[in-house]
């Protein structure tokens, strides 16, 4: 037998204990003690089923688990390369991103469109180099995102000019860079969003880092300032100023933070906290997995389609398998109303039912339990 099949990944660890480098030999005396009683604790557990087990079944498990040792060899093999293989398309998806890039700003002229075209811009209005709005308009049209996106951030997108992702390794996880014109909001000509994964194949969340966004002066889209009057008496007649934060898309460059000590955190507070880093995560990924990939798609609102398309037949789906359940019960209430019928039959003609028939057991749905 494999001496790895009771191999336990422990590769949380360190994110478990984010300060283990400051611990005193104490402390980390205890925590190995602590990791020993666990494993300890778990090989008992094992012990206890195996042992539980007669001796031919105990022999055909842990040929059992010598099979599950094999597998989970090649499934590590599996993860392993298909990193390499995202990695090597990755590469080779840079050239179209360029090129999309280069057609989406203006920076080239696509074949076809010529100056006779552009003549038939009316003379009030400029001419449109590339193709504006786009990143705006493809985010705007997927159904997570435009829920973020709200009235007052839709000038600011629209001098978005880029998007971006790359893996990172050290740490593991994923980066996405917005890239922006010059416009009159922030100073910023890139916004960051960098993702920790605990385990990338799993993806557990370990942390999100943002971007500090250098708003200009009375620009800021994450804030809005209330004036009120101040009371009548009051010897201050200037208005009372008060700044509160409002919801908008650039949020999504302030991530929750787990606070340090996370017993500080009642249960209802880290349920809202995993909450909220379930649905920054759920954005961060879309935007990744779905509009860079295929930015032009989301753009003309094909992709949502699509989408809605793929989310009726998954409904027809599922009310075609409620049907087939309500058949089998008009079915089944038809099978006793013919067994009622039955027995029924010998009260017509003689009376009573006999003793001992007719009497049997209820129906299984009908048991007490």
């Amino acid at each position: 037998m494999s001496d790895g099949k009771d191999a336990l990944d422990l590769s949380a660890l360190g994110a478990a204990v984010p300060n283990a480098a400051e611990l005193s030999a104490e402390d980390k005396a205890n925590l190995v003690e602590s990791i020993k009683n666990t494993l300890q604790g778990l090989a008992a557990r094992h012990t206890d089923v195996l042992e539980s087990l007669e001796p031919n079944v105990r022999k055909r498990v842990e040929v059992l688990r010598e099979i599950q040792s094999q597998h989970d060899e090649l499934e590590a093999k599996f993860f392993e390369e298909r990193a390499a293989l995202e990695a090597k398309y990755q590469k080779m998806y840079e050239p179209l991103y360029s090129k999309r890039y280069e057609v989406v700003n203006g920076v080239v002229e696509v074949e076809g469109v010529t100056k006779d075209d552009a003549a038939e811009t009316a003379p009030d209005q400029k001419e449109e180099k590339g193709v504006p709005d786009f990143w705006f308009n493809a985010m705007k049209n997927h159904e997570i995102l435009a829920e973020e996106i709200q009235e007052r951030d839709e000038e600011a997108l629209k001098y978005l000019k880029d998007i971006k992702w790359y893996r990172i390794s050290e740490p593991k996880g994923f980066k996405l860079e917005f890239h922006f014109n010059t416009n009159p909001f922030f100073k910023n000509e890139v916004l960051t969003k960098t993702y920790h994964m605990i385990d990338e194949d799993e993806p557990i969340l370990e942390k999100a880092i943002g971007t500090e966004i250098e708003w200009y002066p009375g620009k800021c889209l994450t804030q809005k300032v209330l004036k009120k009057k101040p009371k009548k008496g009051s010897k201050n007649t200037k208005p009372i100023t008060k700044i509160e934060n409002c919801e908008s898309f650039f949020n999504f460059f302030s991530p929750p933070q787990v606070p340090d000590d996370e017993e500080e955190i009642d249960e209802d507070t880290a349920e809202q906290l995993q909450n909220q880093m379930e649905q920054d995560y759920d954005i961060g990924s879309t935007i990744r997995d779905k509009i860079i990939p295929h930015a032009v798609s989301w753009f003309t609102g094909e992709a949502a389609q699509d989408e809605d398309f793929d989310g009726m037949m998954d409904d027809d789906e599922d009310e075609d398998e409620e049907g087939d359940e309500d058949e089998d019960e008009d079915e089944d209430d038809e099978e006793d109303e013919d067994d009622d019928d039955d027995d029924d039959a010998p009260k017509k003609k003689g009376g009573r039912v006999p003793a001992g028939e007719g009497q049997g057991e209820r129906p299984a749905e009908c048991k007490q339990q």
